[in-house]
């Protein structure tokens, strides 16, 4: 159940499916730019009502297997070409607190990870907090924005 007051308005604003627009991350020691998963990744970010939240990200050049059961190299090609989640949420002022349960890399199972956001109309952005990537172990801060799905 969603808080009342600011963080209640915050929950109204945060229900429902955003389509993601960009996802880049800093490297903290060298201050390098990359985007995450190429340019232009495809994805989505789904808040239920109900404090559930799932989301799910594909390397927009994705491989596509030669056949339906895909090989060895293709199995690894297509695991390191996608991110995805699932698991509760809850809001505070400034950020969204993600609670997961299921996850790609089970090493997030059972841990919380927090996103800054900023809602300015049908735009949600993420500022990662200071942690190691998930896609290259380096210390980082991921930037993502999204756009609320009509």
């Amino acid at each position: 159940m969603m808080d009342t007051g600011a963080t209640g308005d915050l929950a109204r604003q945060v229900i429902g499916s955003w389509k993601m627009t960009s996802w880049t991350y800093d490297v903290l020691e060298t201050g390098e730019r990359h985007n995450a998963l190429g340019p232009d990744p495809k994805g989505y970010i789904h808040y239920l009502p109900d404090g559930r939240m799932m989301v799910l990200v594909l390397k927009a050049d994705r491989p596509k297997p030669a056949s339906l059961v895909p090989t060895p190299e293709e199995k690894l090609a297509l695991y390191e070409s996608m991110f995805a989640y699932a698991g509760t949420y809850s809001l505070e002022q400034d950020r969204v607190i993600h609670h997961i349960d299921m996850s790609w890399n089970r090493a997030w199972e059972g841990t919380d990870q927090i996103r800054l956001l900023k809602i300015e109309g049908r735009h949600l952005t993420y500022t990662g907090v200071p942690a190691k990537n998930p896609l290259d172990g380096r210390e980082c801060v991921h930037h993502v924005k999204f756009e609320k799905v009509k």
